[in-house]
């Protein structure tokens, strides 16, 4: 075969030259450099595919370089970086795959279907490595619940996430929500997906064999998502969004259901070379990766794509991003199997294409050659942007709205109970079914983190896993690297509190636009935090996304790196669990807890600015204090544990009061903090607060990590005293009712 193939005349008669490329997002030197790859101008269908797998969401461009500083090894990784989702080895045999990815640019435009095809779409990333998905978290960021704008993403997000989750059997666990002025113009809609499989079984992406068919499995393709996920996330939004709604991709999660079961028995029966998910950018990155992975070169034949409407553009078959679809490789032999299984399962099968040894990409029309590009120009070829990163001279984000004046603890305790960022998030949680699958240990609210049964062992208590998913968006735009530190130590701490440790951790990297000095400059802090707390827990960052170009005319998002974590427990039954349960037992505060008012939840409602950094934390005594209390649940030796964040320590005896119905007495006498505002509700990482027999408290002291005894669980009211004197005394049903704010926003 000739290094530049013959194209179809029809294609080289309407070059679309460098105004095209503009259109599509290229610049004028990726336009260039495009045509030194290729030899000549590209054509329509060429530029199509370029335009996407060189766009930021599919090439990281302006991110690559610092990904790569990432820890990314570990002894439990089983799949890292670079493949579908990530895994981890936890013993019998079965190892868990997971990921996190975003869908915010979809869902600021079309909320419902943004949401629910980000569902679908990291589903999709599970199974694509052999693991049945068992799992859903989401992590959500919109504007003010008082603007009619915010209160309509998320309404019609949540309602697209429980709509695909619980349509497809997947239980929705966890996960949180926070309502920030920044992200009024652009909400963020991230999905984390954990799954479970034989560690034999999965699979990797990467095509082999020369002369092996390329299948394409699921929906037929229509123009509904044509250039979404990768079009839409590499821009800023702006005026004309309502026009972008066709780029947003539509969802059927019963067709996805039958999809994950069919690919799933064809894996168990070894029927299939490699397995990718058609997601951003469609059978262009499917294919083009697959390849790439492989060192091979590929063939589709786009007349052989069953398509959804008549009429489609060959260009417009290789980037649509309709959902429910996957693409695999076959061995000839094993072709017929394979279509007669998927007839089975009612799921459309089709050979498209084939693997060859070219290295090349070669896209044909009912056998006449529309598209010829290099596997390596495609995907490794892509230039990387070095960033300019430079931190701000002046405040970036304007103060909150002032909601609170001068007010005294106990009101403001109820305040921070009530305000939309600290209230229960019960009414979002009961649109999701978080009990289908029958893993699921302690619903929503139960417990600081997700616990899933795993399958029995013989002679040994069930094991069981453990997910969080977690940031703090103000925090990190305070002080981008401590921020993102605290972040994953907030993760880790979730899961001390149920009695897991931490085997890996996948992140969503949700930042403004690169290309500013600011933005490059979060960025980069952040990434170095991440990495800097993945060392300390000893843990390795399996895989995660980066969605970046958050902001509009208003500016930018806070800086948000989401960070997810899977963890083990050895026995599911010790679980642990938040609420004060046994009236007489003690309550200790755990850690080396140092309250500070800056960035806090308590300074958002007074209208204070955010400072200019956060107070330095011993990260070394802070993963001491996780392993102690880790410990000490595991052991089953206290009743209780909970993690001092946001809000602070009253918050956090308040929640333990209402997940257990039952009040407590606290004394703040010589603990930290100077006032009794900074004591109560100070945050900062490395605080807990643990209840059980004064004994097993006390032999916590026994080790390096700070303990102190501060009060006793029981009765019908929460009572805190700080140098002697009662500043918060209210009935744990004034707390409740308090704590019921959100459910407005849904009745």
């Amino acid at each position: 075969m000739s290094a530049v193939a013959p194209v179809a005349e029809p294609e080289r008669q309407a070059l679309p030259g460098l105004a095209g490329a503009q259109a599509l997002g290229l610049t004028e030197d990726e336009y260039a450099l495009i045509g030194q790859k290729l030899g000549r101008e590209p054509n329509l269908v060429e530029l199509a595919m370029f335009s996407l797998l060189w766009s930021e969401h599919c090439a990281y461009k302006h991110s690559r370089r610092l990904l790569a500083t990432l820890p990314s090894a570990g002894e439990r990784l089983v799949m890292g970086p670079g493949e579908n989702a990530g895994a981890v080895d936890v013993g019998g045999g079965l190892a868990v795959a997971f990921k996190v990815e975003s869908h915010n640019h979809p869902s600021a435009v079309e909320p419902f279907q943004g949401a629910a095809t980000g569902v679908g779409g990291i589903l999709r990333d599970v199974f694509a490595v052999g693991a049945r998905p068992i799992a859903v978290l989401d992590s959500l960021r919109f504007g003010d619940p008082s603007s009619e704008r915010s209160r309509y993403l998320l309404d019609r997000a949540v309602a697209g996430i429980g709509h695909y989750g619980n349509s497809i059997g997947v239980p929705t666990v966890g996960g949180e929500v926070y309502f920030e002025e920044p992200y009024e113009q652009n909400c963020l809609v991230n999905a984390m997906c954990i799954g479970l499989a034989p560690r034999e079984r999965l699979i990797r992406s990467a095509a082999a064999g020369p002369g092996n068919v390329v299948v394409l499995l699921g929906a037929s393709t229509g123009r509904d998502g044509i250039g979404g996920a990768s079009v839409l996330a590499s821009a800023e939004l702006g005026e004309g969004d309502a026009a972008k709604r066709p780029s947003v991709q539509i969802g059927d999660p019963f067709a996805e259901k039958k999809l994950l079961e069919c690919c799933l028995e064809l894996l168990e029966r070894g029927l299939l070379v490699a397995l990718q998910d058609l997601g951003a950018a469609g059978l262009t990155s499917s294919a083009a990766e697959m390849a790439s992975k492989g060192g091979v070169g590929v063939e589709i034949d786009v007349a052989r794509v069953p398509l959804r409407e008549p009429g489609m553009e060959p260009f417009e078959i290789m980037i649509s991003e309709s959902q429910e679809r996957m693409l695999c490789v076959v061995a000839p032999r094993r072709l017929d199997e394979v279509l007669g299984l998927c007839a089975r399962w009612e799921t459309q099968a089709t050979a498209i294409g084939t693997i060859t040894d070219s290295g090349r990409f070669r896209v044909l029309s009912d056998g006449a050659v529309v598209g010829d590009v290099p596997i390596g120009a495609l995907v490794d070829d892509c230039p990387l942007y070095d960033l300019s990163p430079r931190p701000p001279g002046a405040q970036v984000y304007p103060a909150p709205a002032a909601r609170l004046t001068d007010a005294d603890p106990g009101e403001s305790l109820l305040a921070l109970l009530s305000c939309p960022n600290l209230a229960s998030r019960r009414p979002l949680f009961e649109q999701y079914d978080c009990l289908v699958g029958s893993r699921t240990v302690c619903r929503p609210e139960q417990a600081d983190a997700a616990v899933l049964r795993l399958p029995a062992r013989e002679d040994a208590p069930r094991p069981a896993i453990a997910t969080s998913i977690d940031c703090n968006g103000r925090r990190v735009a305070c002080d981008p690297r401590s921020g993102t530190r605290e972040a994953v130590l907030e993760c880790a701490a979730n899961l001390a509190c149920v009695g897991a440790e931490p085997l890996g951790l996948t992140n969503c990297l949700n930042f403004g636009n690169p290309e500013k000095a600011l933005v490059a400059w979060q960025l980069t802090e952040a990434v170095g935090g991440l990495g800097e707390a993945c060392r300390a827990l000893g843990i390795p960052v399996v895989g995660g996304n980066v969605s970046l170009y958050n902001e509009a005319g208003e500016g930018p998002i806070y800086p948000t790196p989401v960070v997810g974590m899977v963890g083990e427990l050895p026995d599911a039954a010790r679980a642990g669990g938040l609420a004060f349960a046994r009236a007489g037992d003690g309550i200790a505060l755990v850690g080396p807890f140092a309250p500070a008012l800056a960035a806090s939840e308590l300074a958002r409602l007074r209208g204070e600015a955010l400072p200019g950094g956060l107070p330095a934390a011993e990260v070394a005594a802070v993963v001491a204090a996780q392993a102690a209390v880790r410990a000490a649940v595991r052991a089953g030796v206290v009743t209780s544990a909970h993690d001092v964040a946001e809000g602070g320590l009253a918050v956090a005896l308040a929640e333990c009061c209402l997940a257990g119905g039952v009040g407590a007495q606290v004394s703040l006498a010589g603990r930290p903090g100077g006032g009794p505002d900074e004591a109560l509700f100070g945050e900062g990482p490395g605080g807990f607060v643990l209840s059980g027999p004064d004994d097993a408290l006390r032999a916590l002291a026994a080790g390096a990590t700070p303990v102190a005894i501060i009060g006793r669980v029981g009765g019908e009211r929460l009572r805190i005293e700080h140098e002697g004197e009662e500043v918060v005394d209210l009935a744990v049903g004034r707390l409740a009712e308090a704590h019921r704010t959100l459910e407005a926003l849904f009745s």
